[in-house]
Order: C-alpha cells, then structure tokens, then sequence
C-alpha cells in the first residue's frame, strides 16, 4: 500500500537531521546547482576524464583544465558567429 502524500511529508519531517528528503525546496540553490551539473557533465563525458587514466592528481588536473578549455573556447566560438 502507498501512503499519502502527507504521511510522507510528515515522517521526513519526524526524521529530521537522521535522513531522508527535506520537506522544503530551495530554488535559489537549485537554480545554481542546475547551472554547474551540465558542465560538469560534459567534463565527464570525455573519456580521459570518464575513465580516468591518468594516475597522477597532476595528470588528472591537467585534463581538466585541457577539457574545460575545449569547452570554453567551443562556446566562445558559438556564440561570435
């Protein structure tokens, strides 16, 4: 049997700081959150940084800065054209 939704509501709120989701959205830090997640998932998406070859944190923070420059200088040369 699914409960209602106020019951839901309420045991959340019984949980308090123990768990679960918090009653309440936020949609300042939502609309922020949005704004970072594509991009962190188009670093992800390139394989050096998917499947993380490179062993060093050197290595790794280079590709980073690699693939986010891509990504930068792709979007710059949309937006002039």
């Amino acid at each position: 049997m699914i409960p209602e939704k106020k019951d839901q509501a309420a045991n959340r709120k019984k949980k308090g700081s123990r768990g679960g989701r918090p009653v309440s959205h936020d949609t300042g830090l939502y609309k922020e959150r949005n704004t970072v997640e594509p991009l962190i998932n188009k670093l992800k998406a390139w394989r050096g940084i998917a499947t993380r070859n490179d062993k060093t944190p050197e290595s790794y923070l280079a590709g980073l800065h690699l693939r986010a420059s891509m990504i930068w200088i792709k979007d710059l040369t949309r937006t002039t054209k």
